[in-house]
C-alpha cells in the first residue's frame, strides 16, 4: 500500500513539473485514440506510467525523429496453447509484433489438466514484460457429448477471482445449458455476477433470439461472427464485435464491412488461435491492423480498435491509450499503415528495438512454473490396435466430414464410400480419408472413427494430442497402419504432433507440457513446426489451409456442422452423436 501511494505521489509530481521524469520521450506523432487525431508532446514517463503529455524534462530523453507514437496492441480473445508455446515465449514472440497485453482463456490446458492448468498459466505469465490477463474458462468439459481430463464447476472457479490477473467467465460455448437454465451453468454465471466480472460469449451457429439469451446471461462479446448478418446482430443487440483473423478462422474480409464511423467503438481485434509459424511470419493483432488498413479502414480506426476498444470492452483501465494515468506501453512506428514497428515499450522500459527482443528485460523462467509444469498429467492412452479402427458397413453412403479451407466450420455431406470385406476403404482418388479420435485422459478405450474429405493425404498418416476442445488424439490417414504409427509416435513422445508415412516417422513435435506446449524456446519450436509442414506436403496435405491445426479443430463438437469426437461422429445440428452409415 505504502510503495502504491509513493508512485501515486511522484507520478503527480512528475505530471506537474515538480520532479524530473524517468524517460521522457519526445519529437513523436502521437495517435490519440480518444479523438482521432494526431497529437504533438512530450511523453513524460514515470514508474512504468505514463505522467503527463506536454513540456517535460526526464532523466532520460528518447528523440522518436517524428515517428508514430500509438498504444501497444491488446489481443482480446487468444488461447496461447494454440501457439504451442509456454506463456514465457509467446510473451517474446508478441512483443516483436507490438502487442503488449493479451485476455486469454486457458480453456485448453484446463480441459487436459483443470485447476492446475491455469495455475500454470497464471504462474508462468508472472514477473515478464508483458500483461496476460485470463478469462477462466466456462466449459470444461466443453460439451457431455466428448471426453476429458477434468470438470471445473462454480466451486472450483470462485478463488481464482482473487487473482489480479483475472477479468472474469470465458467463451460460454454451452448455449442450450445456458438457455435451459441448466444448473451447472448458472451457477457460474452467477458467481462470475457476484464477483463483478466479465463473461465472455461463443454463439456459433446461435440465432439473432439466442443472442437475447446471451445478452440476458450477462455475456456482453463474441468472436464467432462469420457473416455480414451475424456481425450485425451483436451489434444490434448490444455485444462488443470480436473480429477475428487467426490460422484456422480468418473473418476479417467477412465482417469488415460491417464497421461504421458510428459502430466502429465496439468492435475489436482477436486472433483466437494461431500457430507459432504464422505468428513469427504475418504477426498477431499487428497483422490484422495491416490488412484491415489495406482494405480501406482508417489506419486510426484500426489503431483504436486494437487498443482502447479491447481495453474498455474488458475494463482494463489502465491500458490502450496513451493519457496520464496510462500505462507506458507504446510502440514507435515508422509507417502508420505499414505497422512497420521500430521499438516497443512494455511499462517504459524498451523490450523491443530495430526488430530484436531486449534481452535483459526479460527474466529467467520461474522455477516454479517449470515444477508445476512436470505435474501435469499427459497421456493415459488404452492400447489402441486395428480393430478399433474399422467402419462396418451394410451400404455405401455415408455421412462424411467436409473441410471448409480456412474455417472451423465444415459442411455435411452425405457420399458414396468404397466398401471392402464390410467395412469402408479410404480412397485416395476420392479424398475420402480415416479419421479417429483416441481418448488420452482416463484410459477408458474410447475410439471415434468417421470419414473426412478434403485433406487431400496421397498417403501416411497426422497425428496430434492438440484436439479441441478436450484434446485427445486425433489422427487422420490412408491406411490403418499407418494411423496406428502416428498414433505410436505422438505417444512415444508424451504428446505432440507426427508425420509418418510407411513405417517412417517424416517429422515430430514433441509438447511433453499436458500434450499441448513445448519446452522449447520458441525458436526450436518453429523449426520443429516447419519440418512438420514439409513432411505433411510431401505426403500431399493440402497447401490451401494450415492441415495441422484444421486437423485440431475437427473434434470441436460445439462448431456446426459435423464433427468427430472420442464416443463417435457428431452431427451439431441435432446437437447428437449420429453412425457413419447413412
Amino acid at each position: 500500500m505504502e510503495q502504491n501511494r509513493s508512485n501515486f505521489r511522484r507520478r503527480i509530481r512528475v505530471a506537474g513539473n515538480q520532479e524530473p521524469a524517468d524517460v521522457v520521450i519526445r519529437n513523436g506523432r502521437i495517435v490519440n485514440v480518444f479523438t482521432g487525431e494526431l497529437m504533438l508532446g512530450d511523453i513524460a514517463i514515470a514508474d512504468g506510467m505514463i505522467a503527463g503529455i506536454g513540456k517535460y524534462e526526464g532523466k532520460e530523453t528518447i528523440d522518436a525523429q517524428g515517428k508514430y507514437i500509438v498504444p501497444g496492441f491488446i489481443d482480446g480473445h487468444v488461447h496461447i496453447e494454440s501457439s504451442l508455446l509456454t506463456p514465457q515465449q509467446f510473451a517474446r514472440v508478441l512483443l516483436l509484433h507490438g502487442v503488449t497485453t493479451v485476455v486469454t482463456d486457458p480453456h485448453e490446458i484446463a480441459n487436459v489438466a483443470g485447476s492446475d492448468g491455469i495455475q500454470f498459466m497464471l504462474d508462468a505469465a508472472e514477473g515478464l514484460p508483458f500483461d496476460s490477463y485470463v478469462m477462466l474458462p466456462s466449459c470444461v468439459p466443453a460439451t457431455p457429448f466428448e471426453s476429458n481430463g477434468a470438470q471445473l464447476d462454480a466451486e472450483h472457479l470462485m478463488p481464482f477471482f482473487q487473482h489480479p490477473n483475472v477479468l472474469g467467465l470465458a467463451e460460454v460455448m454451452d448455449y442450450p445449458s445456458v438457455a435451459n437454465t441448466e444448473t451447472r451453468m448458472l451457477n457460474k454465471l452467477a458467481v462470475t455476477h457476484e464477483a463483478g466480472a466479465l463473461i465472455d460469449g461463443h454463439a456459433a451457429g446461435i440465432s439473432r433470439d439466442g443472442l437475447n439469451v446471451y445478452m440476458a446471461a450477462g455475456i456482453r462479446s463474441d468472436h464467432e461472427s462469420i457473416s455480414l448478418q451475424e456481425a450485425q446482430d451483436r451489434l444490434d443487440l448490444g455485444m462488443y464485435l470480436m473480429i477475428r483473423e487467426g490460422t484456422v478462422a480468418k473473418d476479417l474480409d467477412a465482417l469488415l464491412p460491417v464497421i461504421t464511423a458510428r459502430n466502429s467503438r465496439r468492435c475489436l481485434f482477436v486472433t483466437d488461435d494461431k500457430l507459432i509459424d504464422d505468428l513469427l511470419s504475418e504477426g498477431s493483432i499487428d497483422h490484422i491492423v495491416r490488412r484491415a488498413v489495406a482494405k480501406g479502414l482508417d489506419p486510426i480506426t484500426a489503431i483504436q480498435m486494437a487498443t482502447l476498444n479491447t481495453a474498455e470492452c474488458f475494463r482494463l483501465r489502465e491500458h490502450g491509450a496513451i493519457a496520464a494515468g496510462y500505462q507506458a506501453d507504446l510502440l514507435l512506428l515508422d509507417d502508420l499503415e505499414q505497422v512497420k514497428i521500430h521499438q516497443v515499450f512494455k511499462r517504459g522500459r524498451c523490450v523491443v528495438d530495430g526488430g530484436k527482443l531486449v534481452e535483459e528485460a526479460f527474466p529467467m523462467e520461474d522455477p516454479k512454473s517449470v515444477s508445476l509444469s512436470r505435474k501435469l498429467p499427459v497421456l493415459n492412452v488404452h492400447q489402441v490396435e486395428e480393430s478399433h479402427l474399422t467402419i462396418p458397413l451394410k451400404g455405401d453412403r455415408c455421412h462424411v466430414i467436409e473441410i471448409i479451407p480456412n474455417s472451423l466450420v465444415t459442411n455435411h455431406r452425405i457420399e458414396q464410400v468404397e466398401v471392402k470385406d464390410g467395412m469402408f476403404s479410404p480412397s485416395v482418388d476420392s479424398d475420402l480419408l480415416k479419421i479417429a479420435v483416441i481418448e488420452r485422459h482416463q484410459a477408458t478405450g474410447n475410439v471415434g472413427v468417421g470419414i473426412v474429405r478434403g485433406f487431400g493425404l496421397k498417403r501416411g498418416a497426422i497425428a496430434t494430442t492438440v484436439a479441441h476442445d478436450s484434446h485427445n488424439i486425433v489422427v487422420v490417414g490412408v491406411s490403418d497402419e499407418e494411423i496406428l504409427a502416428a498414433i505410436e509416435e505422438v505417444t512415444r513422445t508424451g504428446g505432440g504432433a507426427s508425420v509418418v508415412a510407411g513405417d517412417e516417422v517424416l517429422a515430430s513435435l514433441p509438447l511433453p507440457i499436458a500434450g499441448l506446449l513445448s519446452d522449447r524456446p520458441y525458436e526450436e519450436v518453429n523449426e520443429g513446426l516447419k519440418k512438420l509442414n514439409l513432411a505433411m506436403a510431401e505426403i500431399g496435405a493440402s497447401q490451401n489451409f494450415n492441415p495441422l491445426l484444421t486437423l485440431s479443430f475437427l473434434t470441436l463438437p460445439v462448431i456446426p456442422s459435423l464433427k468427430m469426437t472420442d464416443k463417435g461422429l457428431f452431427d451439431f445440428t441435432s446437437f447428437s452423436h449420429i453412425e457413419v452409415e447413412a
